[in-house]
């Protein structure tokens, strides 16, 4: 299956109902990392930004000025992209995550930025991932 997202109408900013609509179940999965990031780090800054045609809108989350990751939603599911710095990197490749996820991020191509790594939320087992990412990203 390609990931398609499904808002690429720059006229059709995605409200909370049509994300809803377009992630069916897994829309618990989206709500449940908001809540995540609420509980634990206190209010971010959710930022709609539309980029092209191509990639349609674009959910950016920042925890005061610091950009977390970006979001993207596609039918039952949702895409999510994180950018790590060498030291998260590094923090990647001692945790516990699974060796299928730090090999991916170990053979990204290196950006001055830092390195970035997709991850597709279909399940409540990607959400947990999800959470540990967001720890190693703010913690380093």
């Amino acid at each position: 299956m390609d990931y398609v997202n499904s808002f690429c109408d720059k006229s059709i900013k995605p409200t909370e109902e049509l994300v809803a609509a377009s992630l069916g179940k897994t829309f618990a999965h989206w709500q449940a990392i908001q809540k995540y990031l609420l509980d634990t780090y206190g209010q971010t800054t959710p930022e709609w930004k539309f980029y092209s045609p191509k990639y349609g809108w674009t959910f950016k989350t920042f925890l005061k000025k610091r950009n977390l990751f970006f979001m993207t939603i596609s039918k039952n599911c949702f895409r999510i992209v994180f950018i790590f710095g060498d030291k998260a990197v590094a923090a990647i490749e001692k945790s516990d995550l699974p060796e299928e996820l730090i090999s991916t991020l170990l053979n990204e191509k290196k950006y001055a930025e830092g390195r970035g790594l997709s991850l597709i939320v279909k399940a409540k087992k990607h959400v947990e991932l999800v959470k540990k990412l967001i720890e190693i990203k703010i913690a380093n």
